[in-house]
């Protein structure tokens, strides 16, 4: 009897559990329309999402923050209903895999994650990604028996929308498939990047935006077997699916390069079978570590992009060089095949995958290494918090005098050890990661690649780097205190704090946002008994009687950032100037403004809008280019034009004009080639004074091979060692050597009639990432910073972008200088 009765029960569990995949809404039911008939906005997707969640025992929807404009970001969670009821014991065990928790891992169940639409115009991502959630549940619930498929629907909804709304607001009806119409033309800045316009497919390791730091919060609490990051490319493109191209980091294991081609094959018997063209191999390395398929590889998974033609050119459909049009449907339908198809393969493979993806997290034999930093305190905090985003361990070691390798001099040497050192190492669970973002050089097996080639913590946080095999054990001595609590003195006469990180900056800002009269010294001094740097920071009383309750005022803001503040009671210095001396001079507020719009640099502007905004937290006035004509530029102090702006004849003798009127222009990049060589201005290209082209053999390079030459003659993100002039307020709070990442090859020489505060030595050379053979040789003597004054204003160049990405952090006080001290 209670057999019988059992068989009922699960007879019925299993009819009720198939009426319900059966009556659950498709895509095209729910939302009203056909999908690939029209752009479904951020929230009618997440509506969706939310639909199923809510009629199905295999899906959990979980929210997992909200973007800078307040949109939500959501993570599905399908799999089998017994999966579903076990999904935290399931998450555990995956988590024991990667000795994360240290126990014996029983894991069964593999783990898929796909992120769509982290590039806003990319659009047909997130019309797939509810297609795909509905298959799963009616089509291919077998597969869901031993995977967990984790969808975020749109990592980038401030984007899509931007796109999306642009799209359905233009578009032709019915829609027109001439490429050269205003529906397949999109504005600046388009709908790829965020809402600070930041490219959130290269923020994964950096962490620098909402999304991301959200994101990664709950990537490392799941750490998936397999990542795929759909994304879209040019119209006449087919589609692109791994195995990726060389180069592949060292790090990557066998398997995970074999298993890319397992998926590649599976997804190509879908493309055969359709006669879909398709690439692999091709484009797309696994080399950068802040990208949706290589931050994943990094950490232990199987991570792949896959690309369909579309992007933002191609809206509901568009005429394609052989004259088919390609259509939102047709773009839908890919993305959903291999989607599909990597979850086929992950179900088939599970045991092995699980197997091989344990594999990947056993330190190895010969490979421990520790990576010690040492310099400005603030800054090792910093990169303390960036690495505790990620999972990744660090401590301060036990005092001792231990055998290193110094990447400055690169050789060996004694280094003693103290308790304010931080030590990460590459025995632990994530000691692969550190080992791709500390070594001194990655190694390249190919020098065409998709992206920088060299992004070292340690020289992009200003640190001094060594590595060591030797033992290093944590001093389990050392008390953190996180906050510094300044006394109030009622008798003070000037407080002081120093300058050499960018919260100091930040710190200046909160103080001449409350109307405080701040100064900074020129030069070195003391008083009563410890000596202070060039571009200390003198707030005195007697200057701010204005401000209600002084004292409690500027120690509260300088608690809320950590700031350690020294208070004096006198301006009579022991040697250097005294407080009232001309080189102890008035930071006055200055108003700042920005171009934006045609012309410029998306990722420039937001660059720089980002930092004001959320690091310097100091008013900034945007600027459109389309306003330029009618904006009165005498009503500001600062004018700064991102990299890859190009004035007009008109436009570049106002700017002139602005500058000799007394104007401050900040010049980054691309946008210095306004100035150089133009007459009246001392700028000057750096010109390749070798022989080298007028080599008839170099010019008759094989077609084949053009390409390959033409990479000797770039530089991608590789780092080069400058000398800096610190006497200079430009460069107050720096050494006299600073490590640029250099992203081009443009080079200029030393001002003649000005300042160069930054340069690249006669034998400079880059000391990690690629730089072909013709590029390095115009960086020596060459400019990196440096200021051309002009009437009564002046220009500041900076060769180099020192806020490229918002994670090369020690470049990012030569742009407060600019602002503040300059």
């Amino acid at each position: 009897m209670k057999k019988y009765l059992f068989s009922i029960i699960t007879c019925f569990l299993i009819f009720s559990n198939d009426v319900q995949s059966q009556n659950i809404q498709s895509p095209d039911e729910f939302l009203g329309y056909e999908l690939g008939t029209k752009f479904s906005r951020h929230h009618k997707v997440i509506d969706y999402f939310t639909y199923i969640s809510t009629n199905s025992n295999q899906v959990v929807l979980e929210k997992y923050g909200e973007t800078n404009e307040g949109r939500p970001l959501f993570l599905s969670f399908i799999s089998s209903e017994e999966n579903i009821r076990n999904l935290e014991i399931i998450r555990n065990q995956n988590l024991k895999k990667t000795g994360l928790i240290e126990e014996i891992s029983n894991l069964s169940t593999t783990i898929v994650w796909l992120s769509y639409n982290v590039h806003g115009n990319e659009a047909s991502s997130s019309e797939a990604s509810m297609l795909t959630l509905y298959k799963l549940l009616t089509e291919k619930k077998d597969w869901l028996k031993n995977t967990v498929v984790i969808i975020d629907p749109c990592l980038n909804p401030d984007g899509r929308d931007r796109y999306v709304n642009w799209y359905n607001q233009t578009k032709s009806e019915p829609f027109n498939v001439n490429p050269e119409v205003t529906e397949h033309n999109e504005p600046w800045p388009g709908g790829r990047p965020n809402h600070y316009l930041f490219d959130l497919n290269r923020d994964w390791m950096w962490a620098t935006q909402v999304e991301t730091q959200q994101r990664i919060k709950i990537y490392n609490k799941w750490m998936p077997h397999i990542h795929v990051d759909f994304h879209e490319q040019f119209i006449n493109n087919p589609y692109y699916f791994a195995p990726g191209a060389e180069p592949f980091h060292e790090i990557i294991t066998d398997w995970q390069r074999e298993f890319q081609t397992e998926i590649g094959k599976n997804n190509a018997k879908y493309f055969d079978q359709n006669g879909w063209r398709y690439f692999t191999k091709e484009s797309f390395d696994l080399f950068y570590p802040s990208y949706g398929d290589s931050y994943p590889t990094f950490m232990g998974a199987i991570g792949m992009t896959y690309e369909q033609a579309g992007h933002g050119k191609a809206g509901l459909g568009i005429t394609t060089e052989n004259n088919t049009i390609l259509t939102l449907k047709d773009r839908i339908e890919h993305h959903t095949t291999t989607g599909l198809s990597t979850v086929e393969v992950a179900s088939n493979n599970a045991k092995k995958i699980i197997e091989e993806f344990g594999k990947f997290f056993n330190p190895s034999e010969n490979l421990e290494t520790n990576y010690i930093l040492n310099g400005n305190l603030d800054k090792i905090k910093n990169l303390k918090n960036l690495l505790q985003k990620h999972e990744i361990l660090s401590y301060q070691p036990e005092e001792k005098s231990i055998k290193v390798f110094e990447y400055n001099t690169k050789k060996n040497k004694i280094l003693k050890l103290t308790s304010n050192d931080l030590v990460i190492t590459t025995n632990q669970p994530k000691g692969k990661m550190v080992k791709v973002l500390f070594e001194p050089n990655a190694k390249l097996s190919d020098s065409v690649t998709y992206d920088i080639t060299a992004w070292n913590l340690g020289f992009a946080y200003g640190l001094n780097s060594y590595s060591s095999k030797a033992k290093i054990n944590p001093n389990n001595n050392v008390i953190n205190n996180p906050f510094y609590k300044n006394e109030i003195n009622n008798k003070v006469y000037a407080y002081l704090a120093k300058w050499n990180e960018i919260s100091d900056a930040q710190f200046l800002s909160s103080l001449l946002k409350v109307g405080c009269n701040v100064r900074f010294s020129k030069k070195e001094f003391s008083n009563e008994g410890k000596s202070y740097e060039k571009g200390t920071l003198i707030i005195m009383k007697g200057e701010n009687m204005h401000l209600t309750n002084f004292d409690e005022t500027i120690t509260e803001l300088a608690y809320k950032l950590d700031k350690k503040l020294t208070n004096v009671s006198s301006g009579f210095v022991t040697s250097g100037p005294d407080f009232g001396s001309e080189s102890i001079s008035l930071i006055k507020p200055k108003k700042v403004a920005v171009l934006s719009g045609e012309g410029t640099s998306s990722l420039s502007f937001g660059e720089i809008w980002h930092f004001f905004e959320t690091q310097l937290k100091y008013p900034l006035h945007i600027i459109n280019t389309k306003d330029l004509k009618k904006t009165n530029f005498n009503k500001y102090d600062i004018l700064i034009l991102p990299d890859g702006y190009e004035a007009d004849k008109n436009i570049f003798e106002t700017l002139t004009t602005y500058a000799t009127n007394g104007g401050t222009i900040i010049s980054i990049g691309r946008s210095l080639n306004n100035f150089a060589d133009k007459e009246g201005f001392n700028l000057k290209s750096k010109k390749d004074t070798t022989e080298t082209d007028k080599n008839l053999t170099e010019k008759l390079v094989p077609y084949s091979l053009k390409e390959r030459k033409s990479v000797s003659k770039a530089i991608t993100g590789s780092i080069f060692k400058s000398t800096i002039d610190n006497t200079h307020p430009l460069a107050f709070g720096y050494r006299n050597s600073y490590y640029s990442l250099k992203l081009s090859s443009n080079a200029f020489n030393f001002i003649e009639k000005g300042e160069t505060i930054g340069y690249f030595v006669e034998d400079a050379t880059n000391i990690a990432g690629f730089a072909g053979y013709e590029a390095l040789k115009k960086v020596p003597n060459s400019l990196l910073f440096g200021i051309e004054y002009k009437g009564r204003g002046q220009l500041i160049y900076m060769v180099d972008n020192p806020l490229f990405r918002s994670f090369w952090e020690n470049g990012k006080l030569f742009f407060a200088n600019a602002i503040f001290l300059n």
